[in-house]
């Protein structure tokens, strides 16, 4: 997969995505991420991207012709048409079904927004979904884009060591993942529960359904009022 990120913050990006887990997906040619500094595609002598928004209003809306400049250098490399995806708080919210799409993709390209976000004609132009993760603000929208990207990347065979990784956990099923132990057995009067201790996998597997029941019901009761419309076996009495 190639991801592209336009962004006025490539180095905020590039000191998350070159460590850990992504840098070496991207070492070992499993992610292709490359960040375009929007700042390189302006026209003005002072380098600004943004103005005062018409109608008036507090903040600086950045201005759609370095964006646009900036997208058709991305295409001109490329040479594909990507997913184009604005990072944006009044988007469609990242879930892990939405992570699953975007990893199936070859080609993403993300719009990072800054100051009051973007002249709203790059919106009805040249972004095909607006993306949040989360109702809440940021600085910018390079923080937005990192989480994407980690959230999607993960998916693609090769990201991870494990492939089992990315199904066994928290979302993959609609349930939040039970919880986690390992050594030692006993910290500070504490013990692992023994039904994990026994090598019964039939029965650990009982136990962890059980508690990922558990915790969804008491943590996520939206995604518990889901569960149960399809699964009304499974509600407490």
């Amino acid at each position: 997969m190639r991801i592209d990120v336009a962004t006025l913050f490539p180095e905020m990006c590039e000191a998350v995505l070159s460590e850990s887990i992504l840098g070496r997906a991207r070492k070992n040619g499993a992610l292709t991420v490359q960040c375009w500094n929007i700042r390189d595609y302006t026209l003005d002598k002072h380098r600004r991207v943004d103005d005062v928004p018409y109608g008036g209003g507090r903040g600086m809306v950045m201005q759609a012709d370095p964006i646009y400049r900036c997208y058709e250098a991305v295409q001109a490399e490329a040479g594909t048409q990507p997913h184009r995806i604005y990072l944006s708080p009044k988007g469609s919210v990242l879930t892990q079904q939405r992570a699953l799409e975007l990893a199936a993709m070859p080609h993403l390209f993300l719009l990072c927004g800054h100051y009051e976000g973007v002249d709203h004609r790059v919106v009805e132009e040249l972004v095909d979904v607006e993306l949040s993760i989360g109702d809440y603000i940021l600085t910018n929208g390079a923080i937005a884009a990192v989480v994407v990207i980690d959230a999607v990347a993960r998916l693609i065979p090769g990201v991870l060591g494990d492939e089992r990784s990315s199904v066994e956990e928290s979302f993959s099923n609609g349930l939040l993942e039970a919880p986690a132990y390992t050594k030692p057995n006993v910290f500070r009067g504490m013990a692992v529960p023994d039904i994990l201790l026994g090598g019964n996998h039939p029965a650990i597997e009982k136990w962890k359904h059980g508690k990922s029941l558990e915790r969804t019901r008491l943590n996520r009761p939206d995604l518990w009022r889901a569960w149960l419309k399809a699964h009304p076996e499974d509600a407490v009495e």
